[in-house]
C-alpha cells in the first residue's frame, strides 16, 4: 500500500462485506433525509411561533424520550433480532416524517402537534440508534471494524452537510411539507436495505429486556474500566470544550463577521470532521486504541483553545475549527472501535445506549456551561478557559482511568480489571 492510499479512508468493508454495503448505502440516503427533517422542524416551529423559546422547547421535547428511552432500547436491541428491530424503527420514523408532512399540508399546524411528532420520533430514534451501531461489529470482522466506523462517521458527515443544504433549497422551492415528503421517499433506501441483509436474531443466552438487563449493562459498562474512561473523557471534550452556543455573539461581537460568519462557524467542524474521515485510513493500523483517544481528545482541545485565542483573524480561526472537528472525528471512530471491541455481543445494544446518552447529552451540557461561562467572563474567554478546562480533564481522566490509556486493540479485557 503506497503512503498516499494509507491515510486515503479505507473502503474495504464497502468492498467486501456485503451486508454492511447495503446498511452503509441505505444510511447514506436516509441520513440525507433525516437531516432535511431536522432543518425543517426548527424551521416551521420558528416561523409558526416567531420565538426562540419554542425552538429550546422543541429541543428539550426530543432530548427527554432520548433520556428515558435509550437504556431500555439498549436491553432490546440484545433481546431480538436486530434487523428486524431496525425495520420496526425504521418504519416509525417514516410514518413521523409522513405525518409531520400531513401537518404542513394542512396550513398552519398545531405546535403542540409537532412536538408530539418531535417527541415520538425521538423516542424511535432513540432506539435506532444503539440497535444500529450494535449491529454493525455482526457485518465485518474484527480487523476491518475501525474503517467501517470510519465510513459510518463519513456517512454522518456527509449529510450533515449535504442534508441542511438539501432542506434549505427544498423549503424555498417545493415548501415544508415538500421538504417532509423528500425525507419519507427517503426511506425507501434504508428499507432496501433492511431487507437486502441477513438476519441478526439474539445470542442463545440473550438476556429478557428490562431493568435487570439494563442495570447488567450498567454494571459491565462501570467494571469495564477503559469502557468507562472512554465515556468520562468524551464527557470532558464535549462539557468544557463545545462552544457552538456562542458562535452566534461570536460571529456578531467578536469577528464582525454577522449572518454569514455564524453559518460558517457553524459549518467548520462538520468540513474538518468530515475531512478527518475522508484521511482516516490510516486508522485500522493503530492497536493502541487508548492512546489514541486521549491523542484525539488533546488535539480537540487544543484546537478549541487556539480558536478562541486568534479572534483577530476568522479565517484562521475557521481553520482551528476545522481541525477540532477532525480530531472529534478521530477520537470517535477510536473511542467506537473500543468500546464495541471490548463488549460482547450480548451486551452491545445496552453498552452502545450508553455511548449513545453520552454522546446525545456532551454536546447540550456543553452548550450550556459555555453559554453561562460566557454570561461572566465573555465569549472569548468562555472558549479559551473551556479548552484548557478540557485539557487538564484529559490528564485528570487518564489518571483517574489509566486502563483507558492502556488498551489495545488484540487483548480484549486485558485492561478491563483495573
Amino acid at each position: 500500500m503506497t503512503g498516499q492510499r494509507r491515510f486515503l479512508l479505507d473502503v474495504a468493508p464497502l468492498r467486501r462485506d456485503r451486508d454492511f454495503r447495503w446498511l452503509w448505502s441505505g444510511q447514506a440516503i436516509s441520513g440525507i433525509g433525516n437531516q432535511v427533517t431536522r432543518v425543517a422542524l426548527p424551521f416551521q416551529v420558528y416561523v409558526l411561533t416567531g420565538s426562540t423559546l419554542a425552538i429550546g422547547a422543541l429541543t428539550f421535547f426530543q432530548l427527554v424520550p432520548i433520556l428515558l428511552f435509550a437504556l431500555g432500547a439498549g436491553s432490546l436491541a440484545d433481546a431480538v433480532d436486530r434487523r428486524r428491530l431496525l425495520l420496526v424503527t425504521q418504519t416509525g420514523l417514516a410514518v413521523c416524517s409522513l405525518a409531520l408532512a400531513g401537518l404542513a399540508l394542512g396550513g398552519e399546524a398545531p405546535v403542540p402537534a409537532l412536538f408530539a411528532v418531535a417527541f415520538v420520533a425521538a423516542g424511535l430514534g432513540a432506539v435506532d440508534q444503539p440497535t444500529r451501531a450494535s449491529t454493525i461489529p455482526r457485518l465485518v470482522p474484527t480487523e476491518r471494524l475501525s474503517a467501517a466506523i470510519a465510513l459510518n462517521q463519513l456517512n454522518f458527515q456527509m449529510a450533515s452537510i449535504v442534508g441542511p443544504a438539501v432542506g434549505g433549497l427544498l423549503i424555498a422551492t417545493v415548501g415544508l411539507a415538500g421538504a417532509y415528503v423528500a425525507d419519507v421517499v427517503s426511506f425507501v433506501a434504508s428499507f432496501v436495505a433492511l431487507v437486502a441483509i441477513r438476519p441478526l436474531p439474539p445470542m442463545r443466552d440473550a438476556a429478557r429486556p428490562g431493568l435487570a438487563a439494563i442495570a447488567e449493562g450498567l454494571r459491565f459498562a462501570r467494571q469495564r474500566r477503559a469502557i468507562l474512561g472512554s465515556f468520562v473523557i468524551d464527557l470532558d471534550a464535549m462539557i468544557f470544550g463545545m462552544p457552538t452556543s456562542l458562535f452566534p455573539v461570536l460571529a456578531l461581537d467578536v469577528f464582525k463577521t454577522g449572518a454569514a460568519g455564524f453559518g460558517l462557524l457553524a459549518a467548520a467542524p462538520a468540513a474538518g470532521a468530515f475531512l478527518g474521515a475522508l484521511l482516516s485510513g490510516w486508522v485500522t493500523a493503530v492497536t493502541r486504541t487508548g492512546r489514541a483517544v486521549v491523542a484525539a481528545v488533546v488535539g480537540w482541545g487544543l484546537a478549541i483553545t487556539a480558536f478562541g485565542l486568534v479572534t483577530f483573524s476568522f479565517p484562521l480561526a475557521l481553520a482551528f475549527l476545522a481541525a477540532a472537528g477532525a480530531a472529534d472525528v478521530f477520537s470517535a471512530v477510536f473511542r467506537s472501535t473500543l468500546v464495541q471491541l471490548e463488549t460482547p455481543d450480548g451486551l452491545r445494544g445496552r453498552i452502545m445506549s450508553i455511548h449513545g446518552l453520552v454522546v446525545t447529552s456532551g454536546p447540550r451540557l456543553g452548550d450550556i456551561e459555555a453559554a453561562g461561562v460566557a454570561a461572566l467572563v465573555g465569549p472569548q474567554a468562555a472558549v479559551v478557559s473551556g479548552g484548557v478546562l478540557c485539557l487538564l480533564g484529559v490528564v485528570a481522566v487518564v489518571r483517574s482511568f489509566p486502563e483507558l490509556a492502556r488498551h489495545t486493540i488484540g487483548r480484549p479485557g486485558s485492561v478491563a480489571a483495573g
